[in-house]
């Protein structure tokens, strides 16, 4: 799992990193020079794409989801233990749901040859990223829900604090 975690932190890095230095590289050609990077925005879009999905397993492993906590100081342990299992189980279920959709569309996306208008970019592998990544966090919480099954205190101390 810690190579997972490294491996999808330099990627979302190096996609953060590319955004920034095009969306530089962009300003100054529009004011510096005659005109501006052909493809920015759609160049822009993909790697936001890239960052946002291969990011989620990391939000998920680490617990960094919005969540709505205004109860967990006065439930019991073992009540909260149950409704942490089920909202991972819950979110797993969702973020498979959605990976399967966004499978579907990534099939569908292929099929037809869809690319961008600029650069024309095959978009199709962009969102085989976006299935897989969700499918991954989708697991992530599965293996979050086994292990808080597993009678793991720290999750629900940590909730306590």
């Amino acid at each position: 799992m810690r190579r997972l975690t490294t491996l999808l932190t330099g990627i979302a890095g190096l996609a953060l990193f590319a955004m920034m230095v095009l969306t530089f590289a962009d300003v100054f050609a529009r004011k510096f020079l005659p005109n501006s990077i052909r493809g920015a925005v759609e160049l822009t879009e993909l790697l936001m794409l890239v960052m946002i999905y291969v990011a989620l397993p990391l939000v998920s492993r680490a617990g960094e989801h919005i969540v709505f906590d205004l109860l967990d100081r006065v439930l019991p342990a073992a009540l909260l233990r149950w409704q942490q299992r089920l909202s991972h189980l819950l979110v797993a279920g969702l973020f498979g749901g959605a990976g399967w959709l966004v499978w579907e569309r990534a099939q569908r996306t292929a099929s037809l040859g869809d690319i961008t208008s600029a650069l024309e970019i095959r978009l199709a592998p962009f969102h085989y990223v976006a299935a897989v990544m969700l499918t991954i966090t989708a697991l992530v919480h599965l293996v979050l829900a086994w292990r808080d099954a597993a009678g793991a205190p720290a999750a629900a101390e940590d909730a306590r604090r």
